[in-house]
């Protein structure tokens, strides 16, 4: 009896004893902290992007629209400044005029030389120059025929200008139809006339070849030429021109009114200040010179404008995908709650589930940024192929885009990231199965 006790109390003993090392071992990862790798977070947050393709897919379309918005609108518009810029440079920066100051004096009225335009050819810098002159025809009407047919209108009231051989070119004129007059003309004061289209298209008259003649009044002018447009000086496209002489003969016109310079790019400035002393040396303060502004002022003022408009834009665009990221964020959230539940069951702290969820969001706006980069490139320089002109874009734009991405990403991840993690586990499971 006494062996039968001392056995059954050893194995009391051996018992006591496994349980006590079995509440220890037990305790121990009660005690302390979970551990879950980086690397863990960083597979778990891959996994639960690729588990729903198509959901993340569109969701980061939204970001690369986003992006791509921002990228391209910021190359765009420093292109399409640009090709802006270039343009003023060809046209308004070589544009310069000149006439003369108003004295306030009635009658005395002065004018500019009638060989203002010899003069201002000799300036280093000047590829073209003639002057230009309101004609006044005290009224008289224009029309095609002499005789007026009261069934039809035939007689229009047209501008008539005055003008020096040199102003075609000085405007960049380009001919429909015939040519222009010459020296020869205005030295002779020969009745001969050049077409606006408009002028033409009220006339009737579409080609020059059976030598069309027009009446002016009383005066009949033969039509050599038909202006197809100018680049500068728009009220001759309306208007009938005559050779400066004609006019001086024919209507008692003083002197010329204006002075139409085209210089090369660059030299506008420096011929502006040489017009006055070339025109009038006497008195150059006389002559009132009219220069482009500086092309660099120019250049700036555009792109600030066309970038403030584009960036707010490609902001608006980068706000819908940042909105997309969250409510897609959220939704997951809401579907993986049973997992969420799982995971905080299985030793997973709250920390870990933001970090998971956060992760997965900031993954979803990096690609996004690294794509959405990649197609606004593209678009800019599919853009400048486009216009023919060469595309422009900031090299750091390209470069800052992903990583612009990735903090839309966290920013639009954080609120769905706190809410994964506030949940209960037993309230997760129970919800989630």
């Amino acid at each position: 009896r006494d062996d039968h006790a001392r056995r059954r109390g050893r194995r009391t003993s051996g018992t006591i004893s496994t349980h006590t090392r079995w509440a220890t071992h037990v305790s121990r990862p009660t005690a302390s902290r979970p551990r879950v790798s980086w690397r863990d977070l960083a597979d778990e947050s891959v996994a639960g992007l690729f588990a729903r393709p198509a959901r993340a897919l569109l969701t980061v379309l939204g970001t690369v629209l986003g992006i791509a918005a921002l990228v391209g609108t910021l190359g765009i518009s420093r292109t399409q400044s640009n090709q802006i810029v270039g343009r003023f440079d060809a046209l308004a920066a070589t544009e310069v005029t000149a006439k003369t100051r108003d004295t306030g004096v009635a009658g005395q009225a002065s004018r500019v030389p009638w060989n203002a335009e010899a003069r201002i050819r000799r300036l280093n810098g000047v590829l073209a120059a003639g002057t230009i002159s309101p004609v006044n025809v005290s009224g008289a009407l224009t029309k095609t025929v002499p005789v007026n047919d009261p069934s039809n209108v035939t007689e229009f009231d047209l501008p008539v200008r005055a003008v020096s051989p040199g102003l075609f070119p000085a405007v960049r004129a380009r001919l429909r139809s015939g040519r222009v007059f010459d020296a020869g003309h205005s030295a002779r004061a020969d009745r001969v006339a050049v077409l606006g289209p408009g002028a033409a298209d009220r006339l009737g008259i579409s080609r020059v070849d059976n030598l069309p003649g027009i009446f002016v009044g009383d005066r009949v002018y033969q039509v050599i030429g038909i202006i197809d447009d100018v680049a500068r000086r728009a009220e001759l496209l309306d208007a009938v021109i005559i050779p400066e002489g004609t006019a001086r003969a024919l209507y008692r016109l003083k002197g010329p009114e204006r002075v139409q310079v085209d210089t090369r790019i660059g030299a506008a400035a420096l011929v502006a200040t040489q017009i006055g002393p070339v025109l009038d040396p006497n008195d150059p303060a006389r002559i009132e010179v009219a220069a482009p502004p500086e092309p660099k002022a120019t250049k700036e003022a555009v792109t600030t404008d066309l970038n403030r408009l584009f960036l707010v834009l490609g902001g608006i665009s980068l706000l819908i995908g940042a909105i997309g990221i969250a409510n897609v964020t959220l939704v997951s959230v809401i579907e993986r709650t049973g997992e969420i539940g799982l995971r905080r069951s299985l030793g997973a702290a709250r920390r870990h589930i933001a970090v998971q969820f956060l992760t997965e969001a900031a993954l979803t706006g990096l690609a996004g940024g690294i794509l959405g980069s990649t197609v606004g490139t593209l678009a800019t320089v599919v853009y400048g192929a486009s216009i023919d002109t060469t595309p422009v874009l900031d090299a750091r734009i390209p470069l800052l885009a992903p990583l612009l991405g990735l903090v839309t990403g966290v920013l639009a991840g954080l609120y769905p990231a706190v809410k994964a993690a506030a949940k209960q586990p037993v309230e997760a499971l129970r919800s989630g199965t």
